[in-house]
């Protein structure tokens, strides 16, 4: 990869889909990307979304430099052909071209830069919440994912990914290794959000 800190590819089954798990494994932006389009659509579809954009754009890898210098019409367009790559196609592929673009800024378009170095999981974190597109909680999901899965581990990343980097946990996509953990994670969230219900309604 997303190559963990002994330089290998990683086995990822986040996707459920072999090509598109085979890309989140060796393609640090793939899996950055997925990430990125990890809300309000299946863990499945938004993780599978890099492997179906690089094929339409006629290659086996995603390149930010390339995406960043696209036309936004022609890459929005990328984004809506059918299948959809996500429930809202317009605005995410904005914010993937507006990522990349940030990537080719600031980490000369090595997404793997953004965690390559940094010294600490506070840092590693401080680095994914200025991404473009990621949030606090978005950014510990991922700093667990690459600590969980991809050996990506600095001084205290488990504490910077907050209840996100917790052993044994299934709150996230870091925790997805196969079906049932995929299984596990869904029916967490699912508790999460009736408890949330809940508690609104009794306010």
């Amino acid at each position: 990869m997303t190559k963990s800190d002994d330089g290998k590819a990683r086995t990822v089954r986040i996707a459920q889909q072999p090509d598109a798990d085979e890309l989140l494994g060796r393609s640090p932006l793939a899996a950055l990307t997925g990430m990125l389009l990890d809300q309000q659509v299946p863990m499945e579809w938004a993780f599978s979304g890099p492997y179906t954009l690089a094929r339409r754009m006629g290659s086996d890898d995603l390149d930010a430099r390339a995406i960043a210098a696209y036309d936004p019409e022609a890459f929005t367009a990328l984004f809506t052909e059918k299948p959809a790559l996500h429930r809202y196609p317009g605005s995410m592929a904005k914010r993937v071209q507006q990522l990349c673009q940030y990537l080719v800024a600031e980490y000369d378009g090595q997404a793997e830069a953004v965690w390559a170095d940094a010294g600490t999981g506070a840092d590693l974190l401080e680095r994914l919440n200025a991404l473009p597109g990621f949030g606090t909680q978005k950014a510990q999901i991922f700093l667990a994912l690459l600590g969980k899965q991809f050996g990506v581990r600095p001084a205290g990343w488990r504490e910077a990914a907050g209840a996100y980097g917790e052993e044994g946990s299934h709150r996230s996509v870091a925790d997805i290794t196969g079906p049932e953990s995929l299984a596990e994670v869904r029916a967490y969230k699912q508790q999460a959000k009736a408890a949330a219900r809940a508690a609104s309604r009794s306010r």
